[in-house]
């Protein structure tokens, strides 16, 4: 993408552009793909431009629905302060980002003759729905665009088989991280379900983003990993999506290859806290399993969470032997 059509073309310039802003994470572009998708049907014969950070621009063409990334990000998930958006106004816009003012505002400054974004105080001028909180992510965006007259599937989530093999098939895979403290269960209790799930046969990998090293190493250090079982520094997206597309079960926190195991329909073992599986949990299906003990805390918190320290790793190895053998196609 990156200035170009998904097929490596320029795009026309007389085709009406549609510009999307959710300039977040892997995990809220994966909760966006069904509103992305709806988006894309109501308006086929729009450019679909997606204000994202950069790193994004594989899983936005992984998604189908997106014909350009203009790269978008801010640091702590707030609002990019500027867009690169050249030429003329979009002829829609869409705030899949927060619910405003300053991701309204941004938009705005563009003079878009279309905006779809939720209604808010500061901005009457937009006459868009109510914003609920505590809505599960992906029935919130699809919920807006149905306000606007666009018929939205918050199940339509499923990702296209990953082109590359998987370096470990059948595998279960451990990640660690999360984007904040609040939400990483302690990598001691990793280790002791990857100990014990070794001393049953199974396979165990581990992966982690480009600022977890330290994390994955100290896992894999009490596990008593092999090298070739260590997937850190951030793997490339076709690579993970591999990884995750043939495992046996993917265990993590609310992060986002959590979202993207749930793309790819892997089994799931995902570890809640502080944020509850209503507002960000996978679809209820017998691969899916969201541990939860509650309550609600501080998603931004500076260590782990209460409620996520209430799971324990014996409850996570039993929810593995619930998971149904095999994935779905």
């Amino acid at each position: 993408m990156n200035g170009r059509t998904a097929s490596g073309t320029a795009a026309p310039a007389s085709r009406p552009r549609l510009l999307v802003l959710r300039a977040l994470g892997l995990g809220d572009l994966l909760a966006g793909v069904p509103a992305l998708r709806a988006l894309r049907r109501a308006h086929p014969r729009h450019e679909i431009v997606l204000a994202a950070p950069a790193a994004l621009a594989p899983a936005a063409e992984a998604s189908g629905a997106v014909d350009r990334l203009l790269p978008a990000a801010a640091p702590c998930r707030a609002v990019p302060r500027t867009l690169d958006w050249t030429g003329p106004p979009p002829d829609v816009a869409v705030d899949l980002h927060g619910n405003g003012p300053p991701s309204h505002r941004l938009l705005q400054a563009l003079t878009p003759p279309r905006l779809l974004a939720f209604a808010h105080p500061a901005t009457p001028e937009i006459e868009g729905p109510a914003w609920h909180a505590g809505e599960h992510e992906r029935d919130r965006w699809c919920r807006l665009l149905r306000w606007y007259g666009i018929d939205a599937d918050p199940t339509d989530l499923l990702l296209p088989r990953p082109h590359t093999a998987s370096p470990a098939p059948g595998a279960v895979v451990l990640h660690p991280g999360a984007g904040s403290p609040a939400r990483c269960w302690p990598a001691e209790r990793y280790a002791a379900v990857a100990t014990t799930l070794r001393a049953r046969g199974r396979r165990v990998v581990v992966t982690g983003g480009a600022a977890e090293d330290d994390l994955v190493a100290r896992l894999a250090k009490q596990a008593a990993l092999p090298d070739t079982d260590v997937f850190a520094g951030g793997p490339p997206f076709g690579l993970l999506s591999a990884l995750v597309a043939d495992a046996r079960a993917v265990v993590s926190g609310d992060t986002g290859i959590a979202h993207l195991a749930v793309a790819h329909a892997a089994p799931t073992v995902t570890l809640f806290g502080p944020v509850p599986p209503a507002q960000w949990g996978p679809p209820a299906l017998p691969r899916h399993i969201a541990l939860w003990h509650g309550p609600p805390g501080d998603p931004h918190g500076a260590r782990p969470d209460p409620a996520l320290l209430r799971i324990t790793p014996d409850e996570v190895l039993h929810a593995l032997t619930r998971l149904p053998e095999g994935n779905a196609p």
